[in-house]
Parts: C-alpha cells; sequence; structure tokens
C-alpha cells in the first residue's frame, strides 16, 4: 500500500537516518511503502527454492579451470546444491563407442571426471540424460543448431539405448555408492516439445524414450530418482502425467521450463501481455494446479531452467535489472515449486559460440574472467533471507526470520529494462527512487540493522565496463577492475529505533537488511 504523506513525513524527519543507509542525499521520492512486519509472528516455511540448483554450459565444460572456479565462488556465496547441464551423452564425453564390428563398449573416464569434480567443489549432479550419442543415433544429420551440434534424433535401437543407461547406472553407484546417487536427480533428455527432439510425433515418441530410460534406470535400483518431461514453455504436465499414470511408468518428480519472455500464447495459452516480470511465475502458478488437478497431486515440481530472459540481452541479464526482477520471482513464486533453477551460473558457456566479449547479455551469474554480475550479488544477498516467512503487505518487499530469530528483510524497486535487444543500450531505467518505512514490531531490545546494497553504484561491474568503453577484450588490468567493480558492495549499519528504520532504494534496486 502507498502511503505518500507517511513517506514525506519520514523523509523530513529521519532524513540523517536514510544518510546512514544511502551514503547520499536524495530528490523526495515521488511514491513510499510502509511495512509493517512482527518478528514474533509463527510465519510460514520458506526454503530456499530458489538456490537447491543452477544450470550450466554443457558437461564437458565441467573440465575446465575456470568453470570450477566460477563453481567456487557461487558454492561460497549461496546455498546452492545441484548443478545440471546438457551433454553427459555428446560425442565429446565419450561415453559410447562402436568398433567396427558394431560392437558397443563404454568408456567413463570423462564421465568420472565430470561428477568427481562437482563433488568435489561441493555440488550434487542433477543428471540430464542427453543428447543421443551418434554411435546410437537413428539419423546422423539431426543436429542442433548449437555451436557444439548435439544430436537430437531418438535411438536407431532402443536395446541399444537401454543398455547404455544400465551401463552408466551401474557404473556410478557402483562408483559413488547407492546412498549417494539416490540423493541426484535424473532427469530424461532437454525440451523435446521444441527443437531438441526430432521423434514424430514428438510427444508420443518422447514418452517412448522415458519410459525406456525410467525402467532401465529403476532396473539398476529402485532409488533412483527419475523425472521429466523436461519441456519448454511449461508444456505437456497434464499429458505426461496421464500418460505415466495409465501406463504404469515410475515418475519421482515432474520438470519443465519457463523464461521471461516466453509468450503468453505459448505458455498460458491466452492472448494476455505478461510483462516479463510476471510470466515466469505465472507457469509456475500453472503448472502448480496441473499437478493438483492430476493422478498425483504431491509430485515434486522442478522448473530445471528458468532467467528473465532466453535471448542474450545485455540490458536484462548483465545489469542490476536481475536484483528485483531475480526477488519478485521469489516472492510471487513461492510455496508453488520444490526446486528453481537459474539458467545458469556462470558463462563458460558455448550454445552461441566462444564468449566474443564478457557482457553480451550471457545467461551466468558470473562472466568470462570470473567477473560477478550484479544477479551474481543478488543470489549472495537473499540467501541471507530466512526460512520462515513474515507476512508483510508489499509487493515490493520480503519479510523472513532465521532460526536464531534475526529478521531478514529484502526490499526492491523493479523497473523495466532499459533496452530489450542483443545490442546494449546505455541509459538510466524510467522511474523513480522507492521510500520504504518501516516498522518491526517485538524486535529485542538493543536490536541493530546491517544493509546490503545492489544498484548502478553498488556491486555493478557494467557501470565500469561502459567506462572502460566495453572491449571485446579486456586487458589483464582492466579484469582485475573489473572483478573488483563486481563484488558485493561492503555491507554498512544502521540505527534501529524501537524497530522503526528508514530505506530508500534506487530503481532497479535491490536492499536486504538484517535485524540482530
Amino acid at each position: 500500500m502507498t502511503h505518500l504523506s507517511i513517506a514525506r513525513h519520514f523523509l523530513l524527519s529521519a532524513c540523517a537516518a536514510i544518510l546512514l543507509v544511502t551514503g547520499a542525499v536524495h530528490a523526495a521520492p515521488a511514491a513510499g511503502e510502509q511495512i509493517r512486519v512482527d518478528a514474533s509472528a509463527s510465519g510460514t516455511p520458506f526454503p530456499h527454492f530458489w538456490e537447491h540448483m543452477l544450470g550450466s554450459g554443457r558437461a564437458s565444460l565441467a573440465l575446465r579451470d575456470d568453470y570450477r572456479r566460477d563453481l567456487d565462488a557461487v558454492h561460497q556465496a549461496t546455498g546452492v546444491g545441484y548443478i545440471r547441464f546438457h551433454g553427459i551423452l555428446d560425442h565429446d564425453v565419450g561415453l559410447v563407442q562402436r568398433d567396427a564390428q558394431g560392437k558397443i563398449s563404454y568408456n567413463f573416464s570423462y564421465v568420472d571426471q565430470i561428477y568427481d569434480g562437482l563433488l568435489e567443489h561441493g555440488f550434487k549432479p542433477f543428471v540430464e540424460l542427453g543428447f543421443m550419442p551418434p554411435e546410437l543415433t537413428s539419423d546422423p544429420a539431426a543436429l542442433h543448431p548449437f555451436w557444439y551440434h548435439p544430436n537430437i534424433a531418438p535411438p536407431k535401437d532402443y536395446a541399444e539405448w537401454d543398455a547404455m543407461i544400465g551401463a552408466l547406472a551401474k557404473h556410478l553407484v557402483e562408483r559413488y555408492g547407492i546412498d549417494e546417487v539416490a540423493s541426484w536427480y535424473f532427469e530424461v533428455w532437454n525440451e523435446p516439445n521444441i527443437g531438441f527432439w526430432t521423434g514424430t510425433p514428438a510427444q508420443a515418441s518422447y514418452f517412448t524414450l522415458y519410459e525406456h530410460t525410467v525402467r532401465a534406470l529403476k532396473a539398476v535400483s529402485p532409488r533412483l530418482r527419475v523425472g521429466g518431461p523436461s519441456t519448454a514453455q511449461a508444456a505437456w504436465i497434464p499429458d505426461f502425467l496421464q500418460h505415466a499414470h495409465e501406463a504404469k511408468v515410475p515418475v519421482d518428480f515432474v520438470s519443465t521450463h519457463v523464461y521471461g519472455d516466453d509468450t503468453a500464447d505459448n505458455v498460458l495459452h491466452s492472448d494476455e501481455n505478461v510483462p516479463r516480470r510476471d510470466m515466469v511465475c505465472r507457469a509456475v502458478d500453472k503448472v502448480h494446479r496441473e499437478i493438483a488437478a492430476s493422478p498425483y497431486p504431491q509430485m515434486p515440481l522442478v522448473f530445471s531452467e528458468y532467467n528473465a530472459s532466453y535471448a542474450n540481452l545485455p540490458n536484462v541479464t548483465d545489469t542490476v535489472f536481475m536484483g528485483p526482477w531475480l526477488a519478485n520471482t521469489i516472492r510471487e513464486c513461492a510455496g508453488k515449486v520444490e526446486v528453481m533453477s537459474y539458467w545458469s551460473f556462470s558463462d563458460v558457456f558455448e550454445e552461441q559460440g566462444i564468449v566474443r566479449n564478457p557482457f553480451y547479455g550471457g545467461f551466468g551469474l558470473i562472466a568470462a574472467n570470473r567477473i560477478p554480475k550484479p544477479a551474481f550479488n543478488a543470489f549472495a544477498m537473499l540467501h541471507k533471507l530466512g526460512d520462515k516467512r513474515l507476512v508483510v503487505d508489499s509487493d515490493a518487499a520480503l519479510a523472513t526470520r532465521r532460526d536464531d530469530g534475526s529478521v531478514v528483510i529484502a526490499l526492491w524497486n523493479y523497473a523495466p529494462e532499459v533496452g530489450h535487444t542483443a545490442s546494449y543500450t546505455p541509459g538510466k531505467p524510467a522511474g523513480t527512487p522507492k521510500h520504504f518505512s518501516i516498522d518491526v514490531r517485538h524486535l529485542p531490545a538493543g536490536a541493530h540493522a546491517t544493509v546490503w546494497r545492489l544498484d548502478a553504484t553498488h556491486g555493478n561491474a557494467v557501470a565500469a565496463f561502459d567506462r572502460m568503453g566495453r572491449p571485446n577484450s579486456p586487458s589483464r588490468e582492466q579484469i582485475v577492475q573489473l572483478r573488483e567493480a563486481g563484488k558485493l558492495a561492503a555491507a554498512k549499519s544502521m540505527k534501529v529505533s524501537n524497530g522503526k528504520f528508514e530505506v530508500t532504494v534506487p530503481v532497479q534496486g535491490l536492499v536486504v537488511v538484517e535485524l540482530r
């Protein structure tokens, strides 16, 4: 709710407190919000579903040093536990060989190095089973246009596919133990409803692939956790679950994908104009309701890819726009999904080819040359939220409590991106600073606040990159400068009087306040 007169009153009477938070004097904001939080309320469970898993570039990239360094950075800053990537069955991983006599054999060398690396760096695999090994394909010419051209055809012989899946599962269990591998996820294929599957008809042929795969995995151990259909645009879920029910096919979780610029026509089958800020959670809500109406109303839901855009838009995924976008997405989706996997954790990534510019609109939280993006800082800040959600009457705030009694509040000022093309558009987003007057009741006496900020002048490597002239190949010295500029800004202390304090958030800014 907006209370203009209250906001103006606090601006005049508490400007000293504002200066402590912002470090600068702002023009009077056009609007403000009064936020009331009860620190003693029981709250509702608030698991960190957005940091359970992250996506990444194809499997073979996990062998690179810069990939693993980015893994370490993510591990230190967030609670992410799983990594998902395409291509564990691709030719460059080398799992399948066929000799001159047509005999199939398996080489697990790179598979082991890839999964060993994830585990050694603190992550578990979310195993996307794809794409088709060329040795097994029904169509050697069925190559996806990604730079590395994976094969996307069905297998020529399902007996060979089944044997490969069984051999892989058996090897993983023998190497890592069933207790470990049973904690992983196995997802069958990637986006078979669009350009990643040439089986015809697409849905029926994918269901055949799923049945063969899940039965081969469960034959090794019924404890292995298997799901699908891993569709784009939140598609096929009712049909998939109905088919599984009728055919008595095991399903342990449902997975699908959505992006902020997917269209309502494709996702919701409507002619609405759904803005980027809402599309992801509109899709989550749709699938949540579809599962509730299915034969499996308690089926876990995994959005194994999501982001604000499926394209390379430098004004979106590279900029501070992502702070408010991510915070609002968490607010809207909470309670409707078990896992959401941001695509992706790093711009060690080659779907469109070798990176030519560190800020080209890549999907990663970390740009090339290990430069943290604003989105990385948003994840680090939102990691500080507690696991109990407290009621707050606002669409620009989240209030939580940790087990130790600390209250953590996220506040943001969402505004659309400046440009939405593959070319970077310089300029300032439209809008005005947003003023929050916060009253946290039942805080312990002597509580103090720590404040983290992400905005145009805090934790924003892009601003430094702009000043450099956006070079395609920054010098080693410039890379050091960009890494420093991209670091999460140092926290500031703030006085709290009887649970009351003031915060002003710039346009496209995100603030996290911890009250102890």
